[in-house]
């Protein structure tokens, strides 16, 4: 099966996560790498490499990386610099926002998804998002659901 490595900077929301996707998809094996060595905010690549790694021996069908932001990415790159061709083979980077991203990819993997199709279940597709196609486009509230058009 497919695993999931949870990138972050705070260690307490993968925490919470990584439970959540234990309720979702029960079995499926999921690293965390969230905060600095010391504990704060932040990124690390060796802790990073390590939850790939810890992962990556019990999943060769490969490994499915989110990143909670953009500056994880320069941790994670380091992290892979540390790793042999043949690992780097079988681990994917996912663009799909963490918490959707992850829920949408533990229940791929543990459906039995191939990598691509894990990595492609985690990104939504442009234009896609988790409000109705009805939600005002700016954002605002909109009246009660009665009122909306086609309710």
């Amino acid at each position: 099966m497919v695993a999931l490595v949870l990138v972050g900077h705070s260690l307490e929301l993968l925490h919470g996560l990584r439970a959540m996707l234990a309720q979702a998809a029960p079995g499926l094996l999921v690293g965390v790498a969230g905060g600095t060595d010391a504990g704060a905010l932040g990124t690390s690549a060796p802790l990073i490499l390590d939850a790939v790694r810890s992962v990556l021996a019990a999943s060769p069908e490969g490994v499915v990386v989110l990143l909670d932001l953009g500056s994880a990415a320069l941790a994670l790159e380091l992290a892979l610099d540390d790793l042999e061709p043949s690992e780097r083979a079988v681990i994917r980077v996912s663009r799909g926002a963490l918490v959707e991203g992850a829920v949408r990819a533990a229940v791929e993997a543990s459906g039995g998804g191939s990598l691509a199709s894990v990595v492609l279940a985690s990104e939504t597709p442009a234009g896609r998002d988790k409000l109705p196609d009805d939600w005002p486009v700016d954002g605002a509230v909109p009246g009660g659901i009665a009122d909306r058009p086609g309710r």
